[in-house]
């Protein structure tokens, strides 16, 4: 790996933007959109570039290949489940909210990794971390302010979203010798098949009259904060590494918070302040205990 210059770094600010500004959207699209369409058409929208580089660089597809089962589970877990919860609880809580409980995904996978992988096992820094992570986010829940028995269960069902995305990508380490563009075709395809009936069913989203406003933002998290990102995401991956691009996790809370106030004019209270700083100093210690 290359040592890091201005432009990886530029890169990595921006895969933070593009990452943090998914919240607000997904606020936008619920106007017009329900949960389970805004999940159908993130992953349709999103599977465009993916595709479509993995035609381009001639990356052949495995999604119907003798591990297609991997592909169908990972789709499920990693996308449509999460994508569905966090479009269903970002419709009662801040989009700001959603931005920090999903920065605890770190803090989750520390605590899951150490039962199911061999090399990645607890120590007293990790258990340092998590705490003090996951000490600010249970700090967060007593703000009155933006969560509240009407909210209450969205925000956890959020916060509960962050696991699946640490299981995907526990599940994505059986496929780990595919390549990246492939994995993430091929769980977008999967993705797409199972949505397709149940968005059918539950929803029928072409009897809705959307909004403008929310049809962008629909279009901009699948085209954007899902394939583009996902692209941008090998990219600095492979220039820099993992440890490099995990940095991200530092900016998203952040940014998250920035944004949604930027655009939805959101609150900003004290005690998101504090629970943000908790959360970002756990995944600091929960990185630096592996280096």
């Amino acid at each position: 790996m290359r040592e890091p210059k201005i432009i990886d770094y530029t890169l990595l600010t921006i895969l933070a933007l593009i990452w943090s500004s998914a919240f607000f959207n997904i606020k936008i699209a619920t106007y017009s959109y329900g949960p389970v369409t805004i999940a159908f058409l993130r992953i349709i929208f999103g599977a465009i570039p993916v595709v479509g580089l993995c035609l381009f660089k001639k990356i052949k597809i495995e999604a119907f290949s003798k591990d297609w089962h991997w592909f169908a589970l990972i789709g499920m877990v990693n996308l449509v489940i999460p994508f569905f919860l966090i479009a269903y609880g970002v419709q009662k809580v801040q989009s700001n909210l959603a931005a920090i409980l999903m920065a605890s995904t770190p803090l989750s996978a520390t605590v899951l990794a150490h039962f199911f992988t061999k090399n990645e096992k607890i120590n007293l820094k990790k258990i340092l971390g998590v705490l003090l992570g996951f000490s600010g986010i249970a700090f967060l829940f007593s703000d009155n302010i933006l969560i509240n028995d009407n909210n209450f269960l969205s925000a956890l069902i959020i916060f509960f979203a962050s696991t699946f995305y640490v299981i995907g990508g526990l599940l994505t380490l059986k496929i780990s010798s595919k390549k990246n563009e492939n994995v993430t075709a091929s769980i977008l395809i999967w993705a797409t098949i199972f949505l397709i009936p149940i968005t059918a069913y539950t929803e029928q989203p072409w009897n809705l009259n959307p909004s403008i406003e929310s049809t962008v933002s629909v279009i901009y998290l699948g085209i954007v904060a899902t394939g583009f990102a996902w692209l941008l995401r090998f990219r600095i991956l492979i220039n820099n590494g993992l440890v490099f691009q995990a940095q991200v996790a530092y900016l998203i809370p952040i940014f998250g918070i920035i944004l949604g106030y930027i655009f939805l004019k959101e609150v900003i209270t004290p005690k998101v302040l504090v629970a943000v700083a908790a959360v970002i100093i756990g995944i600091y210690f929960v990185k630096k205990s592996n280096n």
